[in-house]
């Protein structure tokens, strides 16, 4: 099948289209004929060679999104699936069968679920992966009750979601935007939008005061516990590297590393998502739409910053 991939790690020029085998589809497994992939900040790490759980020869094919129709499913799957399902899902590139760029890809049953009603599948296909990790955000605050929550990194991919699905909960948002993002960030229902950069902390401080909880969908470094109240929650995406979290420890904020392939079972979770955007209060963001041989390209642009969505291959 033609993918789209790598023998050897380096810059964007390193991806080029490769002949792979058909990767065979498992008992709990779901295989699609991927019309659409999205390029993620995953698949540019992989493409570098900092993915220290790829541990199979090359090639690679990298990609963590796939949508498209089922093709085949394994025997413990057809339950819940059929063949020529319009299906997008969450898919584990460091398979040696290959991630989501490719011609057909494998995802685990729990991490397949159909195209939401009125969603194209460019837009389908950003949901999953990127649709957990806010998901997962959102969780990993812990709050049992609406609360103010702040939201840093609100205008990129991840951030987005995170807001709207605060907001889907129930709490109040507080978000950063840079001027050119304003107005997108508080379509996404912020409640009240502060200036992005070193003086956010400052920033929120002056706005709200405290926060009941906080998610960093960018700037790990940044020492967001400050403003979040004792017995807190820091939650990031990104892992954390801040010089200060000894001291936010003795004040009782809790820090919360978003891992989403520790979801043993994301399918009702998925199921929420799809059901969040068929009624509108998840808007799925798709910053372009590139052929799958135009890749490199789509890395570059994305490691450059200031794509707002995610930029899609088409197959």
């Amino acid at each position: 099948m033609r993918a789209i991939g790598m023998t050897t790690f380096g810059g964007p020029d390193v991806l080029r289209e490769l002949d792979h085998p058909e990767p065979a589809v498992g008992d709990d497994e779901v295989r699609i004929h991927v019309a659409a992939a999205t390029v993620n900040n995953g698949d540019l790490l992989m493409r570098r060679g900092e993915v220290h759980q790829l541990r199979h020869d090359a090639p690679w094919v990298p990609g963590m999104e796939a949508a498209g129709v089922v093709d085949a499913v394994g025997v413990r799957a057809a339950d819940r699936f059929r063949v020529g399902e319009a299906v997008t899902a969450h898919v584990w590139p460091i398979d040696p069968r290959g991630g989501a760029y490719g011609e057909l890809a494998v995802a685990d049953v729990n991490r397949v679920v159909r195209v939401p009603r009125g969603a194209s599948i460019a837009q389908a296909a950003t949901l999953p992966m990127n649709g957990l990790t806010a998901y997962q955000t959102v969780e990993a605050m812990g709050l049992e009750r609406p609360g103010t929550v702040a939201v840093i990194g609100a205008a990129g991919a991840v951030g987005g979601y995170i807001v709207q699905l605060a907001v889907a909960a129930g709490h109040r948002v507080i978000a950063d935007a840079a001027d050119t993002d304003r107005a997108l960030v508080e379509s996404l229902g912020a409640h009240v939008v502060v200036p992005r950069g070193d003086g956010v902390v400052d920033a929120i401080r002056a706005a709200v005061g405290e926060v009941d909880a906080a998610a960093l969908a960018a700037m790990p470094t940044l020492d967001v516990a400050e403003i979040v109240r004792s017995g807190g929650v820091v939650a990031s995406v990104l892992g954390f590297s801040d010089p200060g979290q000894a001291q936010s420890a003795r004040r009782r904020v809790r820090f919360a590393p978003v891992l989403v392939d520790a979801i043993a079972d994301p399918a009702p979770r998925l199921r929420h998502l799809s059901e969040l955007t068929e009624s509108g209060e998840l808007t799925l963001r798709v910053a372009d739409e590139l052929p799958a041989e135009d890749a490199p390209e789509a890395h570059r642009r994305l490691e450059s910053g200031g794509v707002r969505g995610r930029i899609v291959l088409r197959f």
